[in-house]
């Protein structure tokens, strides 16, 4: 009896620490996320599974280019993924199917942007002046994509984390990190 009772501590002991593994690392860590819909085609698709890191913005800020989880403005409790576009107290205009940013030190970048599917662009015009704590994003299919030129620019409260992979489908795995600009 003995010995049984020890196995079956054994097991309450391994489960447990599992558990505790698991809940410490999907809530400090990273934690998985689902793609649903197309306003993030080429770069994602619908049904893709991704890797967010929550830990890197807890050391750094967000930054240009980068692929980010948020809790949506309109409804915390509705997770979106977009791309930073633009960073606090910067200027973003959109005009010309061109992306322009009027950095905080009066300099500007026109936005080379190789993620988007040029035929589909980013048309129309937009303008919008971000505040100390926000940032601009939009989708990388900009045609289909519901996001800051729709609802404004989100705080960095909303940021939940970066995406570092996507782990399926299989034959597209890949690790993602910021494109150049």
């Amino acid at each position: 009896m003995r010995k049984f009772l020890w196995s079956f501590f054994e097991i309450v002991e391994t489960v447990t620490v599992a558990i505790v593994a698991v809940f410490l690392i999907r809530t400090f860590v990273a934690q998985p996320f689902l793609v649903s819909g197309s306003s993030m085609e080429p770069t994602f698709r619908d049904g893709n599974y991704l890797l967010i890191d929550e830990l890197a913005y807890r050391f750094r800020e967000p930054g240009r280019g980068e692929v980010i989880v948020f809790r949506y403005p309109g409804d915390h409790r509705s997770f979106y993924i977009k791309r930073v576009i633009g960073m606090p107290g910067e200027r973003v205009v959109i005009e010309r199917d061109a992306v322009t940013v009027y950095l905080s030190d009066q300099t500007t970048k026109v936005l080379h942007e190789p993620y988007i599917d040029t035929l589909k662009g980013t048309f129309g015009r937009f303008e919008a002046t971000l505040g100390a704590d926000e940032y601009f994003v939009m989708g990388d299919n900009r045609g289909f994509s519901f996001d800051s030129r729709s609802w404004g620019p989100i705080t960095r409260a909303d940021i939940i984390g970066l995406v570092r992979f996507r782990l399926w489908p299989a034959q597209t795995a890949a690790i993602f990190s910021a494109p150049l600009y």
